[in-house]
């Protein structure tokens, strides 16, 4: 893939001083979204089912994995993934704090299946499996269901008593710093847009007397997080797998984009080396260890990988000490406590334009592949697809004391690959736009 052109290699380890302010770096690029999912998740289900500091040990513990499974030869980092929000709040809904760990073991055990049969008969199957146009309707589904959640925070819902005029302000200021530097930031700010917008509603609601800091003069400096074992705090619960287990799927193509992507700015073909069934490996082995600990299902992080493009430090060792320190970081209780005092309305600002880039992101898979929907068959995947994800359908089976429910993106993600891989091509139609491109490709050309 050409020389590279790197300042640090994978495998270069920096000095003292560099390497500690790069690793932060890494720290700061996760950090935003890593918090967000267990607070996102707890307000959905109203209850808590995830915890910060759990998420930040098993985000450090799932990169440390994925290190070694790849041998020291891709610089991802692995943290919480948003794809799983809705999913978890449904499974936690149905089978409790039971429900919703299995449920990630079982997607990690998924990915370590997916690695084997790569590692047997190659990765081209992946793509006759998940084309972009299942991948595109699955991602604006994730974005497009989260919608209301955001709204809810806000205060905006319909059926609100009133309008509470602080939450909606610091929603705004939240909302409007975010999207100022995601458009105008420059380096590392650009990196980090829903971090500083987090942190600017944060203020806004000190100032507006939002904040209650009881809690955090309460809180110990030191504590160990609020782990949650199997056979030890509960008995895995198989009944709420299928709610979360094919969203593995939307991940896996997530996984393989964002590996692409940064085989591109190192100049080394991950998928080759050290070849995608040791990346999903990783993937897999961290995300079902994140599920024993009672940590979100793990996911390669953008943001980081905007890191290394922007740094051109690609080290192995900067991204380990990101991990370690993340680590660190969720046993520090007071820290975590502050996080936790977050308003609502932050969230709420946050998430708004967070939910809606995810949605956007499902688009751009659509226009990137050029997906053509003047091809009647693309058409009725994706309409199907949208409409059993966005509507709310559920298939329940029930046999004897076991009780299964499909519901929301994977029933959506489901019926999308069925869809695709029986409904018969129209060759006719295909042929006809064929003849569209060309034929506009040639005015073009005049």
């Amino acid at each position: 893939m050409g020389e590279s052109k790197m300042l640090l290699d994978v495998n270069e380890k920096p000095s003292i001083g560099k390497w500690l302010i790069l690793a932060l770096q890494h720290v700061f690029a996760m950090f935003g979204a890593t918090i967000l999912v267990p607070i996102l998740v707890n307000a959905g289900a109203g209850e808590e089912v995830l915890t910060i500091p759990v998420a930040l040990v098993s985000s450090g513990i799932g990169t440390l994995i994925y290190i070694l499974c790849t041998r020291g030869k891709s610089p991802v980092y692995l943290g919480s993934s948003f794809a799983f929000i809705a999913p978890l709040v449904a499974a936690y809904a149905k089978g409790g704090i039971s429900g919703a760990m299995t449920g990630i073991m079982v997607v990690g055990l998924i990915y370590i299946a997916f690695s084997l049969i790569v590692r047997l008969i190659g990765k081209n199957w992946i793509n006759k499996l998940l084309p972009p146009i299942v991948i595109g309707p699955m991602i604006m589904i994730i974005g497009l269901g989260l919608a209301p959640s955001a709204i809810g925070q806000i205060g905006l819902s319909a059926g609100e008593a009133a309008i509470e005029w602080k939450t909606v302000v610091v929603a705004l200021v939240s909302f409007l710093v975010t999207a100022i530097v995601a458009v105008k930031g420059k380096g590392f700010l650009k990196v980090i847009p829903f971090l500083v917008g987090i942190v600017s509603g944060y203020l806004v609601s000190i100032a507006l007397g939002m904040i209650d800091f009881s809690t955090v003069s309460e809180a110990g400096i030191i504590g160990v997080p609020n782990f949650k074992i199997p056979f030890v705090h509960y008995t895995p619960n198989f009944g709420a797998i299928l709610t979360i287990a094919p969203i593995a799927l939307v991940t896996m193509a997530e996984h393989i984009g964002d590996h692409t992507a940064l085989s591109a700015i190192i100049n080394k073909d991950l998928l080759k080396n050290p070849g995608l069934d040791k990346t999903l490996l990783g993937d897999g082995i961290a995300t079902f260890v994140a599920g024993i600990i009672g940590g979100p299902a793990n996911t390669t992080y953008g943001e980081n990988t905007s890191v290394v493009g922007m740094t051109k430090v690609a080290s192995v060792w900067v991204i380990g000490l990101a991990a370690i320190m993340a680590i660190i970081l969720g046993f520090f209780s007071k820290f975590t406590a502050i996080i936790a005092t977050i308003p609502n309305g932050v969230l709420g600002g946050v998430s708004l334009l967070l939910y809606g880039f995810i949605a956007v992101n499902g688009l751009k898979v659509l226009i990137e592949n050029r997906v053509d929907f003047g091809i009647t068959k693309n058409v009725i995947v994706a309409s199907a697809m949208l409409v059993l994800g966005l509507g709310g359908a559920t298939i329940a089976i029930t046999s004897g004391d076991l009780s299964v429910s499909i519901s929301g993106m994977s029933l959506a993600a489901i019926v999308g690959i069925i869809l695709n891989l029986c409904l018969p091509e129209d060759k006719k139609e295909t042929k006809i736009e064929e003849n569209k491109v060309e034929s506009q490709k040639e005015k073009v050309e005049a």
